[in-house]
């Protein structure tokens, strides 16, 4: 399954798929999805987690340990716990973050999902959220998950990646397009 889809190659292509696999056969592939996201939720806002994570200066036997004490504080068990664990003995966690991406992309495509990058000037309520996934949906026919993303520098508007596709809507992009266009008038 891996070489058919190139966002899932390489070293976090091929754990990405063993776990993929794994939890297929367990039947535990949205409870390991939930887990994974809330390691990255924890990944996202703690420094000393990412420094753990990324630096190599750590021992093996050092990095599981607090990872181990990281895991269970946040109740990840399980299949994601272990996974994690044999992610850092063999010294490729700092590759979680490319492993939990493939995971995804591995799951929607299990699922006949799509998945959307969406930027943001402020967060969506959750009526907006829901009609920019029917209208997504309408357009793709699959069901699309949303990754939303709070950029107040585009001030207003959103860009939406989908695949290959990109739609630039914000107002930033509109302003520096009358910006230029004038330029040229000028």
């Amino acid at each position: 399954m891996a070489a058919e889809d190139p966002s899932v190659s390489g070293v976090s292509g091929r754990y990405a798929t063993a776990l993929f696999e794994l939890a297929r056969d367990e039947q535990s592939v949205d409870q390991v999805r939930a887990d994974l996201d809330k390691f990255e939720a924890l990944l996202n806002e703690s420094a000393d987690l990412k420094r753990l994570v990324r630096s190599p200066v750590f021992a093996a036997d050092a990095q599981l340990k607090a990872l181990t004490a990281v895991l269970n504080k946040a109740g990840i068990a399980g299949t994601s716990a272990k996974f994690l664990k044999v992610l850092t003995a063999n010294r490729r966690l700092f590759a979680v973050a490319d492993v939990i991406r493939a995971y995804r992309a591995l799951v929607a495509k299990f699922k006949g999902e799509a998945t959307a990058e969406v930027t943001v000037a402020e967060q969506l309520s959750d009526k907006n959220l829901d009609a920019l996934k029917a209208a997504l949906k309408s357009v793709t026919g699959k069901d699309v998950a949303l990754n939303v993303k709070v950029d107040p520098s585009i001030i207003g508007g959103l860009v939406v990646k989908l695949g290959s596709r990109m739609v630039d809507s914000s107002l930033r992009t509109k302003l520096n397009s009358i910006k230029n266009a004038m330029k040229e008038a000028g």
